[in-house]
C-alpha cells in the first residue's frame, strides 16, 4: 500500500516507520476475521485494514475528523491482527503512532481530556488506586453487581520468602496490580523461592508506561520507562539474570522499551539492555525441573485465559497450558482463545459498552468446559473478566503458590 506522507510531518521520528508499516499491508483482509472488535461491530473501519486506511489518509493530509478517532479509539491494541498477517505488518506500532498524532492534530474536548487523564492518574499510581478501591469496597451495598465483583475482597498478602539464593530476577511492583491483587508478586516469589531463584523488586520502579503510551502520551510513558530503567539498572549491573514482570501487558511494553527508546541517546543502550533482560514468568519456570516444586494439581479443572499481550505481543500462546498440564492440572479446551477479552488496557472503562460484550464472548468460551477457576497472566483481565462471572479469576502463579505443599 503506497503513501505519500505530507511535508509537515517528514521530519517526525515516526514517519519512516509509519510509511514502512503502511507500506508493508497488502490489504487481503485476514486480519478482519481475529479483530475482536471488527467481529462484534461489524464495520470495515473498526478492523484492522480498515484503521490503516484511516490512518493512510491522515497522514497524507486528509482532515482528521472526531469519526477518524473514534474509530482508533476503539482498537484495543491486542495485536491479534499481527499474529495473522502473512504481511508482517507491524500494526501494534502503527496504532501507537496515529494515536500519538491524533491528540496533536485534534485535541479532545475539556471533558475528554479529563476523564482520560483521570484513567491514567487512577490507574497507573498504586496509592490512589489502593485508596479508591478500599473507598469502593466500604461502598459495597450500593454499587452494582458486576463492580463488587470486579473490587474482590480484600486478602491477607502473604510474606515475602527470605532467601539468599545466587540466581536472582527482578519483580515489576508496579501500578495496577500492586494494588488491586498485591498477592501476585509474593506468589511468584514463593514459587521462584523453591525453584533456588530469588524475586526482588526495586522501589523506585513504577508504572510500566503502557498505559499512557498506548493512550497517546507518548512521552508520559517514555518518562516511566526511563525511570523503571533508571531503578533497574543497580540491580543489572549486579547480576540479575531476567526482569520479570508478572502481569503480560507489562512485560510486552518492557519488550518494547528497546524500541520506542531507541532515539534517546542517553537510554536507547540501556533500553535493548533492560528489553533483551525481560521474560515472561512463565518463561523462567518453564527452563526449571517442575518436578522440584512437589506440586500436584491434582486434576482440579482450570480455564486458561491467555491474554493478548502474551500470545500476539510476547508469542507465547501456549505457555500456561503448559505448565499447568505438567503439574497435573486439567486444562479445558477454549474455543476462539485468540480473541480479546475486552479489557484493552483502559479499553473496558473507556468503552465500556463494547468491553462488556467482548467480556460476555470470552466468558461463554471460557466457561464451556466446566472449569473450577480461570487463571489468566495479565491484571487487566483479571479484573475485567472478574466482573462478569461468579467464578474465581486469579493469576495462574497464585494457583499454583496455593497448592504447594
Amino acid at each position: 500500500m503506497h503513501s505519500d506522507i505530507v511535508p509537515r510531518f517528514h521530519d517526525q521520528p515516526w514517519a519512516a516507520d509509519a510509511k514502512a508499516i503502511i507500506g508493508a499491508c497488502v490489504h487481503c483482509g485476514f486480519c478482519t476475521a481475529t479483530c475482536p472488535t471488527y467481529v462484534e461491530l461489524r464495520d470495515e473501519r473498526d478492523g484492522p485494514r480498515g484503521r490503516i486506511y484511516l490512518i493512510k489518509e491522515m497522514l497524507e493530509g486528509t482532515a482528521i475528523t472526531e469519526r477518524t478517532r473514534r474509530h482508533l479509539d476503539r482498537c484495543l491494541a491486542c495485536r491479534s491482527c499481527e499474529t495473522t498477517c502473512p504481511s508482517g505488518v507491524r500494526y501494534g506500532r502503527l496504532i501507537d503512532i496515529a494515536r500519538s498524532v491524533v491528540e496533536t492534530e485534534l485535541p479532545r474536548s475539556p471533558p475528554d481530556r479529563l476523564r482520560r487523564w483521570g484513567v491514567r492518574k487512577a490507574l497507573g499510581n498504586s496509592g490512589m488506586l489502593a485508596a479508591l478501591l478500599a473507598l469502593g469496597r466500604m461502598m459495597r451495598p450500593v454499587l452494582p453487581a458486576a463492580l463488587v465483583r470486579t473490587l474482590g475482597q480484600r486478602r491477607p498478602v502473604p510474606a515475602w520468602p527470605q532467601s539468599n539464593h545466587s540466581r536472582v530476577v527482578v519483580a515489576l511492583a508496579g501500578c495496577v496490580q500492586k494494588a488491586a491483587a498485591p498477592t501476585t508478586n509474593p506468589a511468584a516469589a514463593r514459587v521462584l523461592d523453591r525453584l533456588g531463584i530469588r524475586l526482588v523488586t526495586a522501589p523506585a520502579a513504577g508504572c510500566c508506561g503502557a498505559l499512557s503510551y498506548h493512550m497517546g502520551d507518548a512521552a508520559e510513558g517514555l518518562d516511566q520507562a526511563r525511570r523503571n530503567i533508571d531503578a533497574w539498572w543497580p540491580l543489572v549491573e549486579a547480576g540479575a539474570e531476567a526482569i520479570v514482570p508478572t502481569a503480560s501487558g507489562c512485560g510486552s511494553f518492557i519488550h518494547d522499551y528497546a524500541e520506542v527508546l531507541a532515539g534517546d541517546p542517553i537510554y536507547a543502550a540501556k533500553a535493548g539492555r533492560i528489553s533483551a533482560l525481560a521474560r515472561d514468568l512463565g518463561e523462567i519456570l518453564l527452563a526449571e525441573d517442575l518436578s522440584s516444586l512437589g506440586l500436584d494439581g491434582g486434576g482440579r479443572k482450570v480455564a486458561v485465559h491467555v491474554p493478548c499481550s502474551q500470545q500476539h505481543a510476547l508469542h507465547l500462546p501456549d505457555l500456561v497450558e503448559t505448565i499447568l498440564g505438567r503439574l497435573g492440572f486439567a486444562v479445558g479446551a477454549v474455543a476462539d482463545k485468540h480473541l480479546c477479552c475486552g479489557s484493552g488496557g483502559a479499553n473496558s472503562i473507556l468503552e465500556a459498552d463494547l468491553g462488556r460484550k467482548l467480556r460476555r464472548r470470552k466468558l461463554d468460551s471460557l466457561t464451556a468446559s466446566g472449569p473450577e477457576v480461570i487463571v489468566t497472566a495479565n491484571i487487566g483481565c483479571q479484573l475485567h473478566l472478574r466482573g462478569g462471572t461468579g467464578l474465581a479469576v486469579m493469576h495462574w502463579i497464585e494457583l499454583l503458590a496455593e497448592a504447594l505443599p
